[in-house]
């Protein structure tokens, strides 16, 4: 009977702790558009690989992308999801909310064998999904590397921290296949943790014995047989691969400003997580760092000094990196949520073994009560921001003609043979005209200084509108909050003096 109830009570910690993750990672990832930049690139880069069955080579408006040179692993998945649900949102994100739920697993499965407690690797996910940095665009909510990347990063630490506590060679070659993995996510930043391994192994007085290993050279050949090997095959298939890596992904981003807009100074990590990203928790970071590496518990102070170790090898190499970027911490996550759990736990033991509750209470309810308080507000924030989600005051205009696409695919507005004008970069709308196009729906974009006669166009921008209004005579065909569309008959006299460039 005891063996029953101790089987139920198990089970209903971790439906409990499903229950918990469900909403944050996976819930209403489709409802935003999809987001300009990196996820509507990466986007365009699966749907053109689903469909020209190209697997090596990422392609943009049907040449071989030289902008975004990052290897083909969340592509592949996400043609593995289009090839099951269609060509949607929910394809380009889920393969990364799945990858954050395996990230929960892992913290959990590090608890149980490792620590031999579920609380600790409780602790360690809620932490986790209510980091608002975390818990994002640009990390686990949408369709871009940096969660993916957290996985792999995430699992090579643990399985490098596993080997180091017991050398056995099945850990080391899953620390190599982790690392390989996250290299073939997001290119050199599956390695911005090495360093801290390194150091890390030479404290503990095993680097000597780590490459003296025979299977450390396997492991590693292996290692640049997969990663390597990716990189190679590109470089055959698509010349100046190479070269355009270095530019985008290694050297040239670190050393120099690829955009005045993405050089912050050093602190810009540090002041954003304080402030934002990581505002109810980061004290508790500094607290579970010095309870841990004081801890007589050894097996808690050694993992307290990897952990610390990583998150601040991963703050100084980005943060002296020439360019910066806020999603650019996302990987270090995982370990400041492991140093939080360190001091919550602490807490959570001391009045679990409180003696007075112990005496007075049939049931010890004070642990349990002091982990709801102090989690319940940080959860509640991102139940409010995932639950629905809503843009935010500025983004709103910027992305209505999102909105409005996702309602044509729906069938709520006929676009048939009409036209977007769009100045700028448009990879986040291009997404939506493509699917439109393969449901039969002949919309295309054109050049909104060079319209002709009956072209029925479709506007969402303010200088665009304008431009229209000032050269054009035309016709309101309908209007949709700040969207309008018009048929165009001609252009108006003024208009034919030729605009000279300034």
């Amino acid at each position: 009977m005891n063996t029953f109830l101790k089987e139920k009570t198990t089970f209903f910690k971790f439906l409990i702790l499903a229950t918990i993750i469900y909403m944050p990672v996976f819930g209403h990832l489709d409802t935003l558009p999809v987001r300009i930049w990196d996820e509507s690139r990466v986007a365009i880069n699966a749907y053109e690989m689903y469909k020209n069955k190209d697997y090596i080579v990422a392609h943009f408006e049907g040449m071989p992308d030289m902008w975004n040179t990052k290897p083909p692993l969340l592509l592949w998945t996400q043609v593995i999801f289009m090839k099951i649900m269609g060509v949607n949102e929910l394809a380009i994100r889920l393969p990364v909310a799945i990858a954050v739920f395996f990230t929960c697993v892992i913290l959990l499965i590090f608890s149980l064998i490792y620590l031999k407690n579920f609380w600790f690797g409780f602790i360690a996910i809620v932490v986790l999904i209510t980091s608002q940095g975390y818990i994002h665009v640009h990390a686990a909510r949408t369709g871009d590397y940096d969660a993916m990347l957290t996985l792999f990063t995430t699992a090579s630490g643990l399985f490098f921290f596993a080997y180091c506590e017991k050398p056995k060679p099945s850990y080391l070659y899953l620390f190599f296949l982790c690392t390989a993995l996250a290299v073939l996510t997001k290119s050199i930043a599956g390695l911005f943790f090495v360093p801290a391994m390194i150091i890390y192994c030479m404290m503990q007085k095993k680097f000597i014995s780590l490459v003296r290993n025979k299977h450390f050279y396997a492991g590693l050949l292996s290692f640049l047989f997969l990663a390597g090997g990716y990189y190679l095959l590109r470089e055959i298939k698509n010349p100046g691969y190479l070269n355009a890596v270095q530019e985008n992904d290694l050297f040239g981003r670190y050393t120099k400003i690829l955009d005045v807009v993405h050089r912050h100074g050093f602190w810009f990590y540090y002041d954003n997580l304080i402030h934002f990203r990581l505002a109810e928790w980061y004290l508790l970071v500094f607290c579970g760092m010095v309870i841990g590496l004081v801890s007589k518990n050894e097996k808690i102070k050694r993992l307290s000094l990897f952990s610390s170790l990583m998150t601040l090898s991963c703050f100084l190499i980005i943060s002296t990196s020439k360019t910066q970027l806020e999603w650019y911490d996302v990987p270090m996550y995982p370990f400041m949520a492991i140093l939080t759990a360190v001091f919550l736990h602490y807490l959570f033991t001391f009045l679990k073994n409180f003696q007075w509750a112990q005496n007075t209470l049939n049931f010890n309810v004070l642990p349990f009560v002091f982990l709801f308080l102090t989690c319940i507000g940080p959860y509640q924030k991102i139940i409010n921001k995932t639950y629905k989600p809503k843009e935010l005051e500025w983004e709103k205009d910027f992305y209505e003609i999102g909105y409005f696409l996702k309602d044509a695919i729906k069938g709520k507005h006929y676009l048939n043979n009409q036209y977007l004008l769009y100045d700028g970069y448009n990879a986040h709308n291009l997404f939506y005209l493509n699917i439109l196009n393969d449901k039969g729906i002949k919309i295309r974009f054109k050049d909104w200084r060079q319209l002709n006669p009956m072209d029925v166009v479709i506007v969402c921008q303010k200088n665009v509108k304008k431009h229209i209004e000032d050269h054009y005579q035309y016709e309101v065909i309908q209007t949709h909050g700040n969207i309008i569309t018009f048929k165009i008959h001609g252009k108006k006299e003024q208009s034919c003096v030729p605009e000279k460039n300034f």
